[in-house]
């Protein structure tokens, strides 16, 4: 699914180059890499303000921290997603909420998020799975109407966008996961959340150095999530590949758009015309999953499943509220959903062999 061995030599020199100056430099945390790094990605998302933290699940809860959503409040989002999300949710002390999802997507269904609003709700955590960014004239609309938040899990979007605004810049703020695995990258844990808002941006950095405004003074209780210097300078200089990359990305799932022809295979809607995915995975449903992904992998293809447990399924969430209407298109997706492997590495003939060998699939 990823092959960070074959990434050009030119990312692995600049990356070292980047780590050598962090250490000649003799400051390890929160220092002049973080803040370079933080103004970039701003800057790529379109936003005024970006602030670093440790991870992806730590940059949606000092979101909602920061935005005083915090015990007694709801707030809405998906169980077809990393569990992180949720317990983000969780660690924040607010009630998560899920709603059911677009069986043509996977992305969370409005009109059943519509079914879950309450008085409580104060927010909705929107994830752009699997890199998608889709009608957020809707998205907008509807929390604007309702006085909700929005708050973008853009863990697996970036450089994803829709009408030309990039994926983190439609909310009050959006929250990245630089994770290794996701489109970038860093060789360790990294989040950032961004946001046109200056006081969310300034209480955001001071919850993820212990609430602390200045040295020794601590006028909140935060929490220790902070960008390493390290990573940071790395990832500044990932960043120089991740358009080419990007395109990439886009490329091949074209490719496989027009390529796989296999009656046991559904691929999932194509973006709007109005968007750009950013494809961080390109997943099919399958009703004989298991025999597939077996197939595949006797090709030497390697298929992963995105997420085969979702979230009310897992033994703490057993109870956390949900539609009532249930979570129908969320437990099919989850039981069919497979990732083919769409990473900028893979050559045309490893495109070729993965179309080659879905469309010669045949179920036992």
């Amino acid at each position: 699914m990823n092959d960070f061995k074959a990434e050009p030599e030119e990312i692995r020199e600049a990356m070292l180059v980047a780590a050598k100056r962090v250490l000649d430099s003799g400051w390890f945390v929160l220092g002049k890499e973080v803040e370079s790094f933080e103004h970039e990605w701003a800057a790529a998302c379109g936003v005024a303000h970006g602030v670093g933290v440790g991870n992806g699940m730590d940059a949606i809860e000092i979101a909602l921290r920061a935005l005083d959503i915090g015990p007694g409040d709801e707030v809405i989002t998906t169980s077809m997603t990393a569990f992180a999300t949720v317990l983000a949710i969780l660690r924040a002390g607010a009630i998560p909420v899920l709603a059911d999802i677009e069986a043509a997507t996977g992305l969370l269904c409005i009109d059943s998020v519509q079914r879950c609003i309450s008085a409580r709700t104060k927010a909705v955590v929107l994830v752009h799975l699997y890199g998608q960014v889709r009608n957020m004239d809707a998205w907008s609309a509807l929390c604007n109407e309702r006085n909700i938040v929005l708050i973008e899990d853009c863990a697996q979007a970036h450089l994803a966008s829709w009408r030309g605004r990039m994926a983190g810049a439609f909310g009050r703020v959006g929250a990245y996961s630089f994770y290794p695995t996701k489109n970038l990258g860093a060789p360790g844990d990294g989040g950032m959340l961004v946001t046109q808002d200056e006081a969310i941006a300034k209480k955001s950095a001071r919850l993820r150095n212990y609430g602390q405004s200045v040295r020794y003074h601590h006028p909140e209780l935060g929490m220790n999530s902070r960008l390493d210097e390290i990573q940071a300078a790395m990832l500044s200089a990932r960043l120089q590949w991740l358009e080419e990359f990007t395109q990439r990305r886009r490329k091949i799932a074209d490719t496989y758009r027009i390529g796989i022809k296999q009656p046991l295979v559904t691929l999932l809607s194509a973006p709007q015309e109005s968007a750009a995915h950013a494809y961080h995975l390109f997943v099919v449903t399958c009703e004989v999953r298991e025999q597939l992904q077996a197939h595949l992998q006797s090709c030497g293809i390697q298929a992963l499943i995105h997420y085969p447990i979702p979230v009310h399924h897992q033994e703490p969430c057993l109870d956390v509220a949900r539609d009532p209407n249930g979570l129908v298109n969320t437990d099919r997706h989850a039981n069919v959903c497979l990732s083919l492997p769409c990473h900028p590495q893979m050559s045309a003939d490893d495109v070729a062999l993965v179309i080659a060998a879905v469309n010669a699939f045949k179920c036992d």
